[in-house]
């Protein structure tokens, strides 16, 4: 039987947690032929993970548009006409109520995300009451809240935070052309804080905005040499929005594309957890089987992803069970449906 790893340079075959890839090795990865790439990452994935088992999460939209950030992408954005009505924040109550409604359709994280370029204290005293809320119903708890100070991070922390997100969206070369009211430094000096305050970090990107391989690659390429590793990677396909720049530039990942993207970041980050966030709507089983298979191991559940569709809880329980894998969807077929139409990223 040939070996995978004989033909590659240096360290890239051994599975080792690296903090210095270069582009080159992610492409020749990349480029390697299909059975020897998913062999590679799902033996990676094998030494690190059970890869029977998928990590389930929920998402909800807890201050909804006016954001004054002018992401390319996004339906949050007030630089544009999206047709998506500016919100304030919601009640506490409001948000358990979901979060108890996620937990009993097989969550096992609760994020919130609200759209600001950074909170103000007065916010943050309440998103804070919110997280140590969801903390006491056994939920792993994550917010997204834009930039924030080590202060702030610190408050985040003692309130029981678990996860923050805070995604590079791109490649260092590409982000620009997507985003101008934040630098990419802003974002990394944002996942320094988080890290510092001992929170753990959820960061990944988006694909599909119109960017090249090597952008994509170069996206993972920049998460694997941080200091430390994202616990969490999301992997967002793009949701078509309507009224933002990137409908100008958006060209849909081919599905095998997206697999060996997948596979890529898991052997590039061989510990991180992989999750198939946005544009699963798209995803055929078939699709979907084969990022699991490359080493995905985490989802969103729900009908919504912030402001964009996701597919139903039903329907992933109902293929995790076909392919014989486990997660907390197992047995809470039906569940689902009972979660309000304001969860998901």
């Amino acid at each position: 039987m040939a070996d995978v790893s004989s033909g590659l340079p240096g360290r890239m075959g051994g599975g080792a947690v690296r903090h210095d890839w270069t582009r080159d090795e992610a492409e020749a990865l990349y480029n390697l032929p299909f059975p020897d790439l998913m062999f590679l990452a799902q033996s990676v994935h094998r030494r690190h993970f059970d890869p029977t088992r998928l990590e389930t999460a929920s998402l909800l939209s807890i201050k909804t548009g006016g954001c004054p950030e002018d992401c390319g992408y996004c339906s949050q954005s007030a630089h544009y006409d999206t047709g998506l009505k500016a919100t304030k924040l919601m009640d506490q109550d409001a948000v358990i109520a979901t979060a108890r409604r996620a937990k009993a359709a097989g969550a096992e994280r609760f994020c919130m995300a609200a759209a600001w370029r950074s909170p103000r204290d007065r916010d943050l005293d309440q998103v804070c009451d919110m997280v140590s809320a969801v903390k006491d119903l056994g939920l792993e708890t994550c917010v997204t809240l834009g930039m924030l100070t080590p202060p702030q991070a610190q408050r985040l922390k003692q309130a029981g935070l678990d996860f923050y997100n805070h995604n590079v969206d791109t490649s260092p070369e590409f982000y620009d052309q997507i985003i101008t009211t934040r630098t990419l430094q802003d974002r990394i000096d944002t996942l320094a804080h988080v890290r510092e305050a001992g929170i753990k970090v959820c960061c990944g990107g988006i694909i599909g905005m119109g960017e090249a391989v090597d952008d994509r690659l170069g996206m993972l390429v920049l998460l694997a040499n941080l200091d430390a590793h994202p616990d969490s990677v999301p992997i967002n396909m793009w949701n078509e929005v309507k009224g933002v720049p990137v409908n100008d530039t958006a060209d849909r990942p081919d599905p095998i594309a997206l697999v060996r993207l997948i596979a890529v970041a898991r052997i590039l980050m061989p510990r991180s957890v992989v999750r198939l966030s946005a544009g699963r709507q798209y995803m055929s089983d078939e699709l979907q089987s084969l990022c699991l298979l490359a080493g995905a191991n985490s989802i969103f559940i729900g009908d919504v992803l912030l402001t964009t569709a996701n597919p139903q809880a039903d329907r992933d329980a109902d293929l995790l069970a076909r392919l014989g894998m486990t997660s907390s969807l197992s047995g809470r077929s039906g569940a689902a449906s009972e979660m309000a139409e304001s969860s998901l990223v």
